[in-house]
Order: C-alpha cells, then sequence, then structure tokens
C-alpha cells in the first residue's frame, strides 16, 4: 500500500515539473537573432576554386543559403543560372553552393576546376561562390542524399531548414522569410 507521505511527496514533484514546464523562460520573440529552431549548421572550413579558404564561422551574424550540387547533375546545371542570378542579388543572406570532388561520381577537384572555369569563360556561374569538399566529408555531415540539396543557416549558426531537390529563387526567399 502506498503511504500518504509519498503520495503528497509525488504529487508535489508532480506540480512543479507542470507549473515548470508552463512557465514562459523565453522572453526573446520570433525574429530576434538566437531564437532559430534547429541544430547547429555543420561548421565546415572549404577552399573555393582559386585554394581561398572560407568557413562557416566567419560568416556568423550573416544568413547563409548552402547548395550542394554536382556538374554531372542535369537539374543542377539547369538551375545554375537561376542559382547564379540570385547570387548577383543583396537578398539579405550569403550564397555558397558546394561540390564534393571525388565522392558520388564527381570529377577531380583539379577537373572540376577547369571545367566550371570554361562555363564561368561563358558567362555561367561568374557570380557563384563555388567551394570543395573533398570526398564529401561535409555533404556526409549535412546529410546530403541527392543533388541539388539546399541548406538554410540563420545568423546564430542553426541550421533552421534543409530540402531536397530544385528551388527556385523565390523559394529560396521565401524560406528565409521569419529566419534571424
Amino acid at each position: 500500500m502506498i503511504s500518504s507521505k509519498w503520495l503528497m511527496s509525488f504529487v508535489f514533484l508532480l506540480s512543479l515539473a507542470v507549473l515548470s514546464a508552463c512557465g514562459n523562460k523565453d522572453t526573446v520573440q520570433p525574429g530576434q537573432p538566437g531564437v532559430n529552431k534547429g541544430q547547429a549548421a555543420p561548421m565546415f572550413e572549404l577552399k573555393d576554386l582559386d585554394g581561398n579558404k572560407v568557413d562557416l564561422a566567419s560568416l556568423a551574424g550573416d544568413k547563409v543559403y548552402v547548395k550542394y550540387w554536382a556538374s554531372w547533375c542535369s537539374i543542377c546545371l539547369a538551375g545554375l543560372d537561376e542559382i547564379n542570378e540570385l547570387a548577383a542579388q543583396d537578398n539579405g543572406f550569403k550564397l555558397i553552393t558546394i561540390v564534393s570532388p571525388n565522392y558520388r561520381g564527381e570529377q577531380s577537384s583539379k577537373d572540376f576546376t577547369q571545367w566550371f572555369k570554361g562555363l564561368q569563360a561563358d558567362q555561367t556561374g561568374t557570380n557563384l561562390t563555388v567551394l570543395l569538399d573533398e570526398d564529401g566529408k561535409w555533404a556526409q555531415k549535412f546529410g546530403v542524399r541527392g543533388y541539388p540539396a539546399s541548406f538554410y543557416i540563420g545568423s546564430d549558426g542553426i541550421l533552421v531548414k534543409s530540402v531536397p531537390g530544385h528551388n527556385s529563387n523565390d523559394v529560396i526567399k521565401n524560406n528565409f522569410k521569419g529566419v534571424s
């Protein structure tokens, strides 16, 4: 049989738990820094096509759109002009594209760089920041399952959304609404 003392203690502790769970400890309003929901984005440090280091930590305070793509992906290539156009605009977020040489059928860094610089000579991709994720190390941490893949990172470094497949420029802009 349960003693009344034990039962009273249990009810008291349960009441405290319920009351503390109902209290609003978060006084920060939505849209202010630090209120994005999600997990911390993988803090990559990669090189661009010219060998310059780019790391996510250096973009702290900025919203960042990351697009993983591949040179063999017809959907990715069809969207290159559109994403290049978006990269030339000031939309309140940074835009980074990443390819993974020697991973899931992508060519080597040297071959990809030569191929992409040939595209740029034809005015394709001239506004894009393209980073090289050798062997897909960061693609695996982001959970890339196919190409293209989009990742939306808040100014607080929180990965707020990941979307497989192509995202139009309007969709990308709309996905950043409400993200701080």
